[in-house]
Order: C-alpha cells, then structure tokens, then sequence
C-alpha cells in the first residue's frame, strides 16, 4: 500500500555542478525536493521506487545499487540508487536525478529500487502500473520524478504555446491536492504537444494512490526556464 509520495521535477540543471553559474537559481526547488524527501522518510516505509520518464533502453526495473552518470549533460556526476551491487546498465537521467537527491538527502530509510517508464503510456497503463506497484502488505513510497511543459517562454526549449501555461496550472493543482482523478485525465496528446516529461509519471502515481487516501501538499510551482518544474508531497 502506498503510504507516502513525493513528486520533484527532474532536469539535470537541478544539480548544481551542472547548471554551473546559474545554480542559485533553482536552490528553491532543490530545497523543495528535500522537504518532499524528508516527508517520505517519516513515513517509515518498507520500500522506496524513484519513478522517472525513460528513453527505450533506460525503461524498465532497477535494483538498488544501480548507477546513473551526468557525464552526457557535461559533467560526470554520478549518483547510486541505494545500496546494493551496480546494475548491468546505468540509470537513465531521470532516475539519476533522483539518486543524486537521494544521497544529498542522507537517504536511508528504506530499500530503494528504480523504474524508467515511458513518457507515451497512456493513462489506463500507466496506472495499471502504479496499482501494481501498490498492491500487497508492504508500506510503499514513491519518488516521482518528472517535469510539466517546456513551452512557458520564447526562450524555453519548445517554441511557446499559450496552452502550456494552463495545462501546468491544472497539473500543479491536481498534485497539490493530490487528485488522482484530475492526473488520470490529464490530456496525453496535449502533453506531448507541450513537451511534458512528467505526465505518465505522474499517471502511474494517481493509480498508486488511488485506495490510498493521502493528502498532498504543493511545495513549489515555478517555471525558471520556461519549463513548469512542480515539488509536492503525498502524506
């Protein structure tokens, strides 16, 4: 069952060695990211999945001890996904995004795996998903990684469109208050149309929670880049 969640976005620009000279401009987030995080420890679950959107040979399951690289984004952070045995292949970005939260925030709380999941899953699958992450006994918690819109801006990194600025309000809202019905119906077509990273991501999570009765807290709503960047926390 699912106890707790926390949803953060997931560009590489989130990790300071990155975004280099413009690293003070998303401590907000970052500071976000490890309120949702702590959120997550207090409530003492049995097991931890990060779930982030994936190319084809980043998807599916992985273990804890699994390591991502940063080196592609140009700088070679690297980040482990909990402790266990290195994995045969490495993390996708997403999931080393939320590895490297993990290890800033001092996770140890739970045994932490991964998944990589595919940004086209539509909603009845993605949340098929999640209620299978969910079924059983055991006290689940769920990072979910993933970005809104990148088209708030001219300068964002998809050309500007005047719908994007709405669809990430209606997706801020949903995981403020944790509405699983309102993430289930978000438009899918849409969301590709607008670049959005984080909308199967985000579907997998409303079918965890579905049973779950968490109350949800939004912690940052922010588009610094052009691109709608949300923090919040399910308890």
């Amino acid at each position: 069952m699912l106890v707790a969640a926390a949803v953060c976005p997931c560009p590489p620009l989130l990790v300071p060695e990155v975004a280099a000279g413009a690293a003070a401009e998303l401590d907000d987030a970052r500071a976000a990211c490890y309120d949702a995080i702590g959120v997550l420890a207090a409530a003492r679950p049995d097991r931890l999945v990060v779930v982030g959107p994936a190319s084809p040979p980043g998807r599916g399951a992985f273990p804890g001890g699994a390591r991502g690289s940063l080196a592609g984004f140009g700088v070679d952070v690297r980040a482990t996904l909990g402790a266990g045995e290195p994995a045969d292949r490495a993390l996708p970005p997403s999931l080393t995004v939320g590895a490297w939260l993990l290890e800033r925030t001092g996770w140890r709380a739970a045994p932490v795996e991964g998944l990589g999941v595919a940004e086209s899953l539509d909603a009845g699958q993605a949340a098929t998903l999640g209620r299978d992450l969910a079924a059983g006994t055991e006290r689940l918690a769920l990072l979910v990684l993933g970005d809104g819109s990148a088209c708030r801006s001219p300068r964002a990194p998809g050309a500007y469109d005047e719908r994007a600025a709405a669809f990430d309000a209606a997706a801020a809202r949903a995981l403020g208050d944790a509405n699983t019905a309102a993430l289930a119906a978000l438009d899918a077509p849409l969301a590709e149309a607008l670049h959005v990273a984080g909308r199967s991501a985000w579907q997998l999570l409303a079918g965890a929670a579905e049973e779950a009765g968490l109350g949800g807290r939004l912690l940052y709503d922010s588009a610094p880049y052009g691109v709608g960047y949300f923090v919040a926390s399910w308890s």
